[in-house]
């Protein structure tokens, strides 16, 4: 049975995986040399043509393509037919390795026989060409046998600011909202690895992606480029937009593996601190809203954690490691339109009456795009009515769209509506008679009055 051939956006997916994490402006020299000898030193399951070892010239490729010409200059535009083994094939191989995973137990012998007699393998590789393809592979039967179920959590450590930030959302305590109903408040923190210092923190009445991009877009404006940003499977880091957003500015995502919280554990360890030294003191029945609740965690946050001795900064407080290796940070370019990357896009179809909706509110747009497909890049951060949504249209900006009054609109007189009559002069009313009153300005669009004897009538 052959693969199912890989589509152009999955082999670019794999490559962008492959070197992504590379590009990252805080690895030396050295440390970009050591991470490409290891993805070169391990098996990978290359889309299409099924687990292969890649040389170290094919990784520092795609990452030359992909610092030169981003995330879409790995979109393979050819059709590439790449070496596979003499004596297995692509797929045959592939077969052979997962089998091996899937059972530690037996021997690479064993799997090829049985693999053979059911069909599936039509090869038959010496012992020492099939010796070669499983430790290439790092599946020796008492290498996997010794690893088993377990899986190793290691610690990680970074060292310059920014070069990793960990994100995460903890649920706090109740609080009134505008309406006066008290709900519970999320707060999203963002932690930087190296130093310990809250980067940014706000509270919001739920855990959403509006909160992230925020966070984001603060950091890269206050303080530099971000290396990664480490969060876990949440909502609010799995959006469509923020992912783009990320692409863009070329800010690695990466997520931590499901039910694998120990490798957050900077970022819970934060959680519990706020817990015990800023949540278990608060009066909470004197708060009276979010934006109060939002001053004194920051004041506390300033004047207390960011100034007490860190045991994982060898006593160092947050503020002091920070200014410690701040000269490490990579400033963001200054040409870089942060609050045009930062913009949603809406792909939308003008409806007939010259209208688009996004989210919730109607834009008009100009008539002559009734009946297409444009796309609205807006920020949704602000209200709609502060919104200026600007039109693209077949890769043309058309400027901006309206926010539609539907109270005004209901006070223009339409065509057809309002008969047009052609007055003589001693017909033409006066000023005086000409002045609205009360009962006239209730009067529905279609009906006019023309003469003094109508307005008398």
């Amino acid at each position: 049975m052959s693969a199912r051939k890989a589509s152009p956006e999955e082999i670019a997916e794999f490559r962008y995986r492959l070197v992504a994490e590379l590009s990252n402006p805080y690895l030396s020299t050295a440390e970009r040399r050591q991470m490409i000898q290891e993805k070169a030193s391990v098996e990978h399951e290359v889309p299409g043509e099924g687990r292969r070892r890649l040389s170290t010239s094919y990784v520092r490729k795609w990452l030359a393509v992909y610092q030169k010409r981003g995330k879409e200059g790995l979109v393979p535009r050819d059709r590439r037919d790449l070496g596979s083994s003499r004596v297995l094939s692509a797929n045959e191989a592939a077969l052979m390795l997962s089998v091996l995973e899937s059972k530690p137990t037996l021997t690479a012998s064993a799997v090829l026989r049985q693999l053979q007699e059911q069909g599936k393998i039509s090869s038959y590789p010496s012992k020492s060409s099939l010796s070669r393809l499983v430790c290439s592979a790092g599946l020796q039967r008492a290498k996997r046998l010794r690893q088993g179920q377990e899986e190793k959590n290691l610690k990680f450590d970074f060292f310059a600011p920014l070069e990793c930030v960990q994100v995460d959302g903890m649920y706090s305590v109740s609080v009134p909202d505008e309406k006066g109903r008290r709900r519970q408040a999320v707060l999203m923190s963002f932690l930087d690895d190296a130093t310990r210092r809250v980067l940014f923190a706000s509270f919001a009445f739920s855990e959403n992606s509006l909160s992230f991009e925020a966070g984001i877009r603060h950091i890269l404006s206050a303080h530099g480029r971000i290396g990664r940003l480490y969060v876990d499977h949440g909502s609010a880091f799995v959006s469509s937009q923020t992912q783009r957003i990320l692409d863009t500015l070329g800010i690695v995502l990466v997520h931590s593996r499901v039910g694998r919280p120990a490798g957050r554990g900077k970022v819970e360890r934060l959680h519990r601190t706020y817990r015990e030294q800023f949540f278990r003191l608060l009066e909470v029945p004197s708060i009276k809203s979010l934006a109060e609740l939002e001053i004194r965690f920051h004041s506390w946050l300033e004047s207390e954690y960011h100034r007490s001795p860190h045991r994982g900064l060898g006593g160092k407080t947050p503020l002091e490691a920070w200014l410690e290796k701040a000269h490490l940070i990579v400033a963001l370019d200054p040409t870089v339109d942060l609050q045009a990357i930062t913009q949603h896009q809406a792909t939308r179809k003008v409806h007939k009456d010259s209208t688009v909706t996004v989210e919730g509110a109607l834009f008009e747009v100009p008539s002559t795009l009734i009946g297409e497909r444009i796309t609205v890049h807006y920020d949704p951060h602000l209200s709609p009515q502060q919104r200026r949504p600007q039109i693209v249209h077949d890769g043309h900006s058309l400027g901006e769209a309206r926010l539609v009054d539907s109270y005004a609109n209901a006070q223009v007189r339409r065509g057809g509506l309002q008969q047009e009559v052609q007055l003589s002069d001693a017909q033409c009313p006066t000023s005086e008679a000409l002045a609205p009153r009360p009962v006239d300005a209730s009067l529905a669009a279609s009906r006019v009055r023309t003469t003094e004897s109508e307005r008398k009538a």
